[in-house]
Formats: C-alpha cells, sequence, structure tokens
C-alpha cells in the first residue's frame, strides 16, 4: 500500500526551477534515503511533503489523505490544515529546540496546545481537560526513554550535547505520530564521534517498522538502513532502487560521478 504519493511536484524559486515534475510513492514502512549535490532539490521536496513549503504545482496523499493539491480551489480549513500537517513529522538538521524549555516540555508542547484546542472544540470542563493533558507526559517520558534520555527529562538544550539534542528533537516529532518521519540531514550539524548515537536511534526505528524518509549524506547509513534509495539531480528523480542497486550498479553517469567523488571524500 502507497502510504505517500507525489504526482507532478514542481517547486520554482524566482527564476530557479528547483523541482521538475517529481512522481513519488512510498510504502507503508518502508524507509527511502534520498541522496545527491546540494542543490539537487532534496530538501525542497522533503519540505513540499511537509507543509513547509507550499509547491507550485503537483498532489500529495499522505495514507489517502490529499495533504497538497495544487489545482484544488478553495481554501482549506484550520482544521484541515492541522490535520494535514500531523500527516508527517519533519526533524530538522539543526535541531530547533526551544531553548527555555526543558527536554520534557519540548516534546510535550505541541501535543499539549494539540489537545488543549481538542477539548475546548468538544467543550470539555476544565477539569477533563488537565486530566487529558496529564496523560501526555507519561507517554511523552516513554518515548524520550526510547530514544536514551530518561536521565534528561529536567535538563535544558544548553545543557545537551548536539546527538542528545537531536534525539530530543526525535522525539518531539514522535510524539505528534504521524503518518511519514522526514529527516532533513539529520548528522550534518553533528560533530563526527557523536553522529552515531543518532544513527542508532533511526536504526531502531526502522527495525521497529517505522515510514521514514531519510535525506543524508551518510551513504553507508543509507546502504544499511534502507529499503530503497533515490538519487537526485538537478530537480529531478534521476535514479531510484535497492541499496544494491544504487550503490553497487549505478546506471546514471551523474550517480556514478556523485558516489565516486563521496567515496574520495
Amino acid at each position: 500500500m502507497h502510504i505517500l504519493e507525489v504526482q507532478n511536484l514542481c517547486k520554482q524559486f524566482d527564476n530557479a526551477q528547483v523541482l521538475k515534475g517529481i512522481d513519488f510513492t512510498q510504502d507503508e514502512g518502508q524507509v527511502v534515503s534520498v541522496i545527491g549535490s546540494s542543490g539537487s532539490g532534496k530538501t525542497t521536496f522533503l519540505r513540499c511533503i511537509t507543509g513547509l513549503e507550499t509547491a507550485d504545482s503537483g498532489k500529495i496523499t499522505v495514507d489517502g489523505r490529499v495533504t497538497f493539491d495544487a489545482a484544488r480551489k478553495e481554501k482549506l480549513s484550520k482544521a484541515e490544515k492541522r490535520e494535514n500537517q500531523l500527516c508527517t513529522g519533519l526533524v530538522f538538521q539543526s535541531f530547533n529546540l526551544f531553548p527555555q524549555y526543558t527536554v520534557l516540555k519540548n516534546v510535550t508542547l505541541a501535543k499539549e496546545l494539540l489537545v488543549k484546542e481538542e477539548c475546548k472544540a468538544k467543550k470539555l470542563s476544565r477539569a477533563d481537560t488537565k486530566a487529558e493533558i496529564a496523560k501526555i507526559d507519561g507517554a511523552a517520558k516513554e518515548i524520550i526513554a526510547s530514544v536514551g534520555l530518561s536521565d534528561k527529562l529536567d535538563s535544558y538544550p544548553c545543557e545537551l550535547s548536539g546527538g542528545q539534542q537531536q534525539r530530543v528533537a526525535i522525539a518531539r516529532a514522535l510524539m505528534l505520530s504521524p503518518k511519514i518521519l522526514c529527516f532533513d540531514e539529520p548528522t550534518s550539524a553533528l560533530d563526527p564521534e557523536i553522529t552515531g548515537e543518532v544513527l542508532s536511534v533511526i536504526r531502531k526505528l526502522a527495525n521497529e517498522g517505522r515510514t521514514m524518509l531519510i535525506v543524508t549524506h551518510e551513504m553507508g547509513f543509507a546502504r544499511e538502513v534502507s529499503n530503497e534509495v533515490v538519487f537526485m539531480h538537478d530537480g529531478v528523480i534521476a535514479e531510484r532502487g535497492t541499496p544494491a542497486e544504487v550503490f553497487d550498479n549505478p546506471k546514471n553517469a551523474r550517480l556514478r560521478e556523485f558516489l565516486s567523488a563521496t567515496l574520495r571524500a
């Protein structure tokens, strides 16, 4: 079953055509890594899927729900926009944690706001709303434990290493139970010696059957963890296949050049 379907996705910034008619599908439980040179359109592709950028044309469907359709004339309601945003979660390369909040609060904040809004819509009493919010802490602590940070619940981002901050960011994304968990170069802001701890968490999520779309420059990791690898070049998907097909028997000349340069580096 395709949990993600992208049809004819195009995006232009000023006079630069960044995405040139992307067609893409991903099955539930699949891990797909997206590789390619800087400027190939990888991050823009991811940001369009997660709703952080609005494509100029095309259609995106997540788990049967149309989250973007450039042909749609009527405006989305606030509730529709929220539901669309909840379909995907994005882990940024630069963490984007709130420095004034503890680890626990960083993970629970978005969920608390969502629950308060839902309780208000249902006209629940203050006591019932408080009870619903109280459930969030327990769920958050389990997720934080799953990324190995149970002892950091009351710590602030400035007290954490880069790897720990990125694991908090992963926990925050998991808290909203997205259909697809997206990563934009999750280790590019980390020192090499702590990259492994973040990759270990992503590897664990893959083993649990999470659906993930990962933009990465870690070729060895992409080979190990992915069901499929996508190579983007000049705003299009130039090649796609299993890790063995892409890394051991690349058909596209530009992909061969890219892999050769990456291995030399």
